[in-house]
């Protein structure tokens, strides 16, 4: 006996639904917790790695969580007006760097 062959674009045989659902699942999981302190998952994710590391660089924090910069910039700005994070101004380059 032979099986047919799997339809390569079965709806259940897709990875990347598992991963979705499972990211939309651990988000579900953090929110009550986050609502509490006023962060969003995004937020704490950055949090998270300013907490490893101080004077970062708004490229490096965006390379370390897989976001564009574009996408950073409104996120710290944010951090900044809730009190989490500061901004000091490099003096060599007038970046911007979050402690």
């Amino acid at each position: 006996m032979t099986s047919s062959p799997q339809f390569p674009l079965e709806f259940d045989a897709q990875l990347c639904f598992a991963l979705y659902s499972t990211s939309l699942a651990i988000t579900k999981t953090y929110k009550p917790l986050l609502d509490k302190v006023g962060l969003t998952y995004p937020q704490y994710l950055t949090m998270l790695v300013l907490w490893e590391s101080d004077d970062l660089t708004v490229k490096q924090m965006a390379e370390r969580l897989s976001l564009d910069s574009a996408t950073m910039t409104p996120l710290l700005k944010r951090l900044e007006t809730q009190g989490y994070s500061a901004c000091g101004v490099l003096k060599t380059s007038g970046r911007c760097i979050f402690i």
